[in-house]
């Protein structure tokens, strides 16, 4: 999956994935993305290649999303306000917070 989310942004100009972190049941990215384009628009683009892409390497997901889309329709999206290395930090570590063992101080430097 990291490969293909790389690839698939790589099919859309300007687009550059500073970060990502797979895990089982979602991703979380930082991506920077120039304001030619809206964030529902890569969004949309990043799914439904990486979706295509896997449907034709792995056959039965054919057979399990029949209607469906391999990815769910919602997406969460923040713009970057505070020191980007806190947001690389924050998604490069998601999983690790997710189960508790690390925590991150996602406050600006000094309040």
């Amino acid at each position: 999956m990291h490969r293909l989310l790389y690839e698939a942004s790589e099919s859309i100009p300007g687009v550059e994935i500073r970060e990502q972190n797979v895990q089982e049941d979602h991703v979380h990215m930082m991506i920077i993305i120039p304001p030619r384009y809206s964030v529902s628009e890569v969004v949309q683009r990043l799914k439904g290649v990486t979706s295509m892409i896997m449907r034709k390497k792995m056959k039965w997901l054919k057979k399990m999303y029949t209607k469906s889309g391999i990815w769910s329709t919602g997406y969460f999206v923040s713009t970057v306000g505070i020191d980007e290395n806190i947001i690389r930090n924050y998604v490069r570590y998601q999983e690790d917070l997710d189960s508790g063992q690390a925590k991150l101080d996602l406050r600006s430097p000094g309040l």
